[in-house]
């Protein structure tokens, strides 16, 4: 028989430490196997997603425009997001064990934590000013100013710093003396209320008002969109782009989330002995090891979804391509010009010095 691991997961709704041998618990073996080289995969294409749209927005010439301002907020909230999810995957392949210390189990999670409600509350934002420029153009004129939307990203972040408290006290590296394992868990005093209050937190304040606000701006969205096809024919090619954007956006965002606001939903329930915590743990173990990482693809897919979709980045990435080929050209031309130059000179000193040498052998 394998030895016993102590599994515990990264997910912020849960302080248990369960025991697991893998011969009898297949799923963890699937986990261990299938969830780190996921996280890899992911981790490495939202990277690269991520930083090509930060590094289009540095490297346009104009001023970003206020949904610049919001994408580009979101791409730098995912963008380390995802940087701190490969500790996780090392963590779970090295048996659940967490190497790297105190500082960095603080560390790396409140930074995942932070980040996951400045990415989800940036999008709550991108829905909000989308509705406003669509729906209510000419009364939310003085509402849609890049101040203003620098104002509320930088608010988002302080947002989720306050959020990430529980994260940052209760966080700690415990040792397993029973079954020798160190593992990064979420320690909460006995009979604490902090536990409960975060898995509200999570449900209420980080997807229901989420969902909500989302809700309602894409449906007046699509709505004002399908009136404006009533009136002047609904064929206009951008419009169908918006629509279904609108569309996929609310999709990935329930798909991706919603399964691990369910199981923190049920972990809360059996906390409050609404459920038994036997019968379940097994199942919210598994469902939150899982789900946990599902939810974190949205950080992957959010450029594909809210810049790449878009023509407009696509032709100011055209255009900084534009001009990084006619700089590039214009070196050439320049180093060409140079090379010309260079050889019209020496070649002329040549011709001097052999008239000067002609005219010296006739004196």
């Amino acid at each position: 028989m394998e030895p016993m691991t102590v599994a515990t997961l990264w997910s912020e709704n849960s302080t248990m430490s369960l025991l697991v041998d893998p011969s009898e618990s297949p799923d963890w073996g699937i986990i261990h196997s299938v969830i780190p080289p996921y996280i890899f995969i992911s981790s490495l294409l939202g990277l690269l997603f991520n930083s090509f749209v930060l590094g289009v927005f540095v490297a346009q010439k104009d001023r970003l425009t206020i949904a610049e301002i919001y994408l580009s907020n979101l791409a730098l909230a995912d963008f380390i997001l995802l940087c701190g999810l490969p500790f996780w995957a090392m963590s779970i392949l090295n048996d659940f064990n967490w190497p790297y210390g105190d500082v960095l189990c603080k560390l790396v999670n409140s930074i995942i934590i932070i980040n996951f409600y400045t990415s989800i509350y940036t999008l709550v934002m991108i829905s909000v000013d989308r509705y406003l420029a669509l729906v209510k153009t000419m009364k939310a004129m003085g509402l849609r100013r890049t101040l203003y939307a620098k104002v509320t990203c930088f608010s988002l972040w302080i947002l989720g710093l306050l959020l990430s408290t529980p994260t940052i006290v209760y966080r700690k590296v415990k040792f397993f003396e029973e079954y020798g394992t160190t593992s990064c868990i979420l320690d909460y005093p006995h009979d604490s209320s902090w536990k409960l209050a975060h898995q509200i937190l999570l449900n209420v304040v980080g997807f229901v008002l989420p969902v909500l606000v989302i809700v309602f701006s894409s449906g007046n969205i699509i709505k004002a969109l399908a009136q404006r096809g009533e009136s002047v024919g609904f064929n206009d090619t951008n419009d169908r782009k918006a629509t279904a954007l609108v569309y996929a956006v609310t999709l990935l965002f329930l798909v991706c989330w919603g399964p691990f606001q369910v199981f923190t939903f049920l972990d809360t329930l059996c906390d409050l002995q609404a459920l038994d915590e036997k019968l379940w743990s097994h199942t919210l173990n598994i469902g939150n090891q899982v789900s946990v990482y599902l939810a974190f693809v949205n950080s992957t897919l959010n450029p594909l979804l809210y810049v790449f979709s878009g023509q407009y980045f696509r032709r100011k990435v055209s255009s900084i391509y534009r001009r990084t080929k006619h700089h590039h050209r214009g070196s050439e031309v320049t180093t060409y010009q140079r090379s010309v130059v260079s050889t019209y000179i020496n070649r002329t000193d040549q011709i001097k010095a052999v008239v000067i040498s002609n005219a010296k052998d006739q004196i």
